[in-house]
């Protein structure tokens, strides 16, 4: 039986009210608890003066301030343990069964060189247009972008040698970027993404065209497991998405029979002019995904591919099919270069049942030597490839 997702409502980026908070777990090192603890500190005083200041009012201001001091120590209270960058004031949503874990809001950039959970790619697909390099990541606005555009041969060429594909791999005709996390290191849970899609004509978002916009988990290197859920949004209408699972053994080249695809028209939306939340739930009874907090589609036991039950990558791309576009839209003629998409916030929810990923503390002691299979994703990260494609020695390029 699927787990029904609880508090569909509260999937906006600032929920106002929270019943009780995610289960704590402990200390993580979380990096911005110095900062909750500050504005603790901050509300714990505010409301001291405002007890015992005659000013403005007296006993309604102190009113106010405790109210404010509460929210602020709830929420404080609710990161406690959380990893990456989450809002020391916000208030989160919660889902029986899952625990916060993980959360980007993009409010300031992130160093992907240096970032203990994130990186970039320096791959593509073989099917693609782009190749992905770092400087098409771009943190703006409180939110993350990654840009398309031509590459016209100018400024630094990305090396022949990829180490997220761990082979060769030239400069193609665009650049793009992909964000992602630095280990296989995440499985069952929740993954939730608020997310725009491209346009392709500027001030137009009803320019049909092609891209491919993603959010999603994948088992790297693929040659021995191929392992991906995907949510993909494509060019081909206002209010296209494609919902994925692939399972393949020892391949690294794509076949229809390696994968199960669900379709959802968002009829009425415009997913290019207004950001939109996306999500799915795996869990080891199936995977269900949703679309602004309703359920759009599932993979159960029941479909052609068996649920993925080895632990992935989280992964973030706006990629182009090939000059054919037999995929992300039929109209990539209208593409006008450079185009992006956007990310306000990412979040991952730790199914509780899970014992063994993420690694306690995020870091790397859980993983096993096949998680570390040729893993590395760009020469860049530290992260050596261990093990070969096909009885060949993964191709190495050089950090610049």
């Amino acid at each position: 039986k699927l787990h029904p997702s609880l508090c569909r409502a509260s999937q906006q980026r600032r929920v106002l009210s929270m019943a009780s908070g995610p289960t704590v777990m402990p200390t993580h090192g979380h990096p911005r608890r110095p900062l909750a603890a500050l504005l603790l500190a901050g509300a714990s005083w505010s409301t001291h003066a405002s007890l015992t200041s005659p000013l403005r009012g007296g006993s309604s201001v102190s009113t106010a301030a405790m109210a404010s001091a509460n929210r602020t120590a709830s929420a404080s209270a609710a990161l406690a343990g959380v990893f990456g960058h989450p809002s020391p004031t916000e208030v989160y949503p919660t889902y029986s069964d899952f625990t916060l874990w993980l959360v980007e809001e993009f409010d300031a950039p992130l160093d992907l060189d240096t970032d203990p959970i994130w990186t970039w790619s320096d791959g593509g697909l073989r099917e693609g247009q782009v190749r992905f390099e770092k400087e098409a990541i771009k943190f703006e606005g409180g939110k993350m972008m990654i840009e398309a555009s031509i590459n016209d041969k100018t400024g630094p060429q990305p090396e022949t040698c990829s180490h997220a594909e761990s082979e060769p791999f030239t400069p193609k005709t665009l650049r793009s970027g992909e964000m992602r996390t630095r280990h296989n290191m995440f499985r069952y849970g929740r993954y939730e993404v608020r997310m725009r899609a491209p346009t392709v004509q500027t001030g137009n978002t009803t320019v049909n065209g092609n891209y491919i916009s993603t959010m999603f988990a994948f088992r790297d290197g693929k040659f021995k497991h191929w392992r991906e859920i995907d949510i993909e949004v494509t060019g081909d209408t206002q209010s296209s998405v494609t919902m994925n699972v692939l399972s393949a053994e020892n391949t690294d080249a794509w076949r229809p029979d390696i994968q199960s695809t669900k379709g959802f028209d968002a009829k009425g939306q415009n997913v290019r002019a207004d950001f939109h939340n996306y999500a799915f739930e795996w869990l080891p009874s199936g995977i269900t995904w949703y679309f602004d907090g309703e359920k759009v589609g599932e993979h159960l036991p029941s479909d052609s591919l068996p649920i993925p039950d080895l632990s992935t990558k989280i992964m973030m791309n706006l990629w182009v099919f090939n000059w054919l576009y037999g995929f992300g839209g039929r109209e990539g003629k209208n593409n006008q270069y450079p185009m992006h998409n956007e990310y306000e916030w990412f979040r991952f929810y730790k199914w509780d049942g899970d014992a063994d990923y993420p690694c306690a503390g995020m870091g790397d002691e859980c993983l096993t030597e096949d998680d570390r299979y040729v893993s590395s994703n760009n020469p860049c990260d530290g992260i050596p490839q261990v093990g070969t494609v096909f009885g060949k020695e993964p191709c190495k390029a050089s950090c610049v």
